[in-house]
């Protein structure tokens, strides 16, 4: 099987429209993993977390981590504890993140970025 283009979010994020149309607008046939359906094991988030470190993933900024308590918050201080919190609410995971076929990862969107990376990857 060839590897391919694959973005991981959610299908109802407006930041996840935007990547999608501008790969769509790219040419860039992809393959969208959504993890409220496809789900999210824990060997598959190592993989991201090695690539780019937890701090990238972890969305500090969304909805869920402002939902957390304090406590939840602080108890999130190490690639362990992040992934625990990733793997319990995967909407805390910043959106989108794109693996390129060679498996190189982009976290969050950026127009500029989004269109640069693709240029470079494909």
């Amino acid at each position: 099987m060839t590897a391919q283009w694959v973005m991981y979010g959610i299908k109802n994020c407006d930041t996840i429209k935007k990547a999608r149309s501008t790969l769509a607008a790219s040419g860039i046939d992809y393959r969208f993993h959504d993890y409220r359906v496809d789900g999210l094991d824990a060997a598959l988030l190592q993989q991201f977390i090695d690539r780019l470190g937890y701090q990238a993933l972890l969305n500090t900024r969304g909805t869920t981590w402002r939902k957390l308590s304090d406590a939840e918050r602080t108890a999130v201080s190490d690639a362990a504890s992040a992934s625990a919190l990733m793997l319990a609410q995967p909407a805390i995971i910043k959106r989108p993140l794109l693996a390129a076929p060679n498996g190189e990862l982009l976290a969050g969107y950026n127009a500029d970025l989004y269109h640069a990376f693709i240029q470079e990857k494909s």
